[in-house]
This record gives structure tokens, sequence and C-alpha cells, in this order.
């Protein structure tokens, strides 16, 4: 039996999360056709056609969501955006067998050179859109609240730990009446900027413990699973399952989400908990080019800070598309930059604000 999500729905700023919006914006094969633009939105050029993306299914449920905003501010516009992981989104992109890339991880050093020439001899942009944490997320009868270290994490994803009552978990759950269960690791089986994200993140935070990094997540512990729906689906069935998913998708399946503690005690993860990280995000490129400055970021341990969250870029030529591309990504951003809110929110996102979102604005006017 899986349990209850409400304590953790309520502190990602979830009031009321209905069933029918949740499978309206995470399922693009519902057949929804919720397309009403909410408000006017100023310096859309109004090019109606099919835009195409693909990339990372960590924002999948995002790009639904502004896909159906984008399509009721512009009538006659819509967005195709194949959730095929990052991995094949920036192939397609470079390929340009796609309008734009989703991705968690930036371009790779060899891919760079060949993005500029598919963009006509001009740079290829990292624009971190879609902001979403990452929740150690779990299904384990009985247990409604659970605490782990970044150690701990480590050792349990490296196949090290393995029940649910180890001494290392009970230390950190003092008072907590753990089951003798198996623990049941499962991971990205497709190449996963956040199989990337979160091997950097475990390399950066927990020491000397983990080693691997990669698109690949190693394989020699647990099963693996196609996605981040894919892997959060798994978990449910399995008493005693643990993996590493987007908040949005632990959200929707009803799995618990570990505290996390990251060297100053354990942390909820939250907006606020979120906030605190993104306030002190650095970039490791300049300009328009926002790529963000993971080993700073996973390192950090401020105090009530959760650290652990994906920023998924959309890729884009910064110049060399044609007129008609060139408007449609514009005014998709656009739309996409309007509607960092509380439903983006519900969907389990944290909405870019303040200073980040004029970033992002600025980036999109210059697009050519």
């Amino acid at each position: 039996m899986i349990r209850n999500f409400k304590r953790t729905a309520a502190i990602l700023g979830v009031v009321a999360v209905g069933s029918a919006t949740l499978v309206a914006c995470g399922d693009s094969d519902n057949g929804s056709t919720d397309t009403t633009a909410d408000v006017a939105i100023e310096g859309l050029s109004g090019t109606t056609g099919q835009l195409v993306g693909e990339g990372a299914s960590s924002q999948q449920n995002a790009m639904d969501y502004f896909g159906q905003k984008y399509q009721g501010a512009v009538s006659g516009a819509t967005l195709a955006y194949t959730a095929s992981g990052s991995g094949s989104g920036r192939t397609n992109f470079v390929g340009g067998q796609v309008s734009f890339a989703g991705s968690d991880s930036p371009l790779s050093d060899d891919q760079v050179a060949p993005a500029a020439e598919r963009c006509e001899g001009n740079d290829a942009w990292h624009l971190p859109f879609v902001i979403g944490p990452v929740a150690i997320a779990y299904n384990l009868e009985g247990v409604e609240d659970l605490n782990l270290s970044i150690p701990t994490v480590a050792q349990i994803f490296k196949g090290e730990i393995t029940s649910w009552n180890d001494e290392a978990i009970a230390a950190e759950n003092e008072g907590v009446d753990l089951p003798d269960t198996d623990i049941s690791v499962v991971y990205r089986s497709d190449e996963s900027g956040t199989s990337d994200n979160f091997q950097k993140f475990l390399g950066a935070a927990a020491g000397d413990i983990w080693e691997t990094e990669g698109q690949q997540f190693p394989s020699a512990v647990g099963e693996g699973a196609n996605g981040s729906n894919g892997v959060a689906t798994q978990v449910t069935a399995i008493d005693g399952g643990i993996t590493y998913v987007e908040s949005g998708f632990a959200l929707q399946q009803g799995l618990g989400v570990a505290n996390l503690d990251f060297g100053a005690g354990p942390v909820e993860l939250n907006t606020e908990s979120v906030g605190v990280a993104l306030d002190n995000l650095e970039f490791a490129s300049e300009g328009h080019d926002m790529v963000v400055d993971t080993d700073a970021l996973f390192a950090s341990n401020d105090e009530g800070a959760y650290p652990l969250i994906l920023t998924t870029y959309e890729i884009v030529c910064s110049a060399g598309y044609d007129e008609t591309t060139s408007a449609m990504v514009k005014d998709f951003l656009t739309v996409a930059l309007e509607y960092q809110d509380e439903g983006l929110e519900e969907l389990g996102y944290i909405p870019v604000t303040g200073a980040h979102a004029e970033r992002l604005a600025a980036a999109v006017d210059a697009i050519q």
C-alpha cells in the first residue's frame, strides 16, 4: 500500500490538486483541450504552426502545461514535445530535427561546435526555464516521515545498505519503527540528465563514497525503468522501493519523499527550501547562455537549503532559425515565462521569479 502524500503535497504549495488536473497536465495522450488563454500577453508575433521540441522527461508535465497555454495564447499554434530523454533531445537538436531541446544537462564539449553549425554559425544558448527539485522518493509501508543523510543515500544506491532497518538509517530516524524490508533501488535505464545530475550531486556531496558519473546510471544495483514517470510508477509497485525522481512525479504517484541532511540537519523538500538554494545560484557561462555551476550548487550545505535540484534547459539557437521558427520559439518561451505560476507549482516545479526571470526574458528577446 502506498503511503499518503498529503503532507508533502501541501508543503510543495499544492492546496487542492484534483485528479483531473494531474491527468490533463501529465498525460499528453488524454485528449485534453484546456487551452484557455488566461491573460493577454504582449509581444507575441502570433505566428501559427507546430513547434517541435524533444528531450528531458523531467519537464514533460511543464511542457504539457506551457503547451496548453501557448495554444490558447496564439490561435493556430501548437507545441509537439517528445519526452524521449535529455540525450536524445540534444542529439536531435544538433541534428536539426527539432527546434529546441529540453535537457537536464548542457551540451557536451563535442556537441558545442556541431550545435553552432546547426544554428548557421551562431551559438546555442542554454536557458534554465524549468526548475525541478529531485526527490529521494520511496514506498515503505507504515513510514510517513524519513530522514536520510547524503552519505546514507549514496550507500543505498550503491547497494551497500540493503535493508530499511539498517543501523545507519535507524540512527537518522530515532523513534521511527523501521521494518525489516529489503531496499529495492529503481534507477533510470535510459540516457538521462537526471541520472547525470544525481550522480554529480552524490560525487560532490557524499565525499569519496560515490565515484561514477554520466548519463547512464550504474546497473549493478536494483532495476531500471524508462523515464521519470517510469521509475516513479515502478516504485509504487514495490514495498521497500526507492528512486531519485523529480518531485512532481513523486507527487503524482503518492510516494514518500525523504527529508535530506545536506550537512546542516534534515531539510524538507518544499518551495522555501528550494528557494534558499536558488538564491545562491551561480553560472559557469556568460551572457544569455546560462549553464548552471552545478559543482557549487551540489556542494552547498547552507542551512535550510535543498540544493538537489534540476535546472532543465531549453537549448535554442541564439540566431540562425528561419523567420517562422524564430518567431514560434520566442512566442512559446514568452508564454512559458508568463506562466511561471501556481499552476506550474502544483505540478511540482518551482516557478522562476525575480532576477532569474528577468535574465530569461532578456535572452528570449535577444533570439534572432
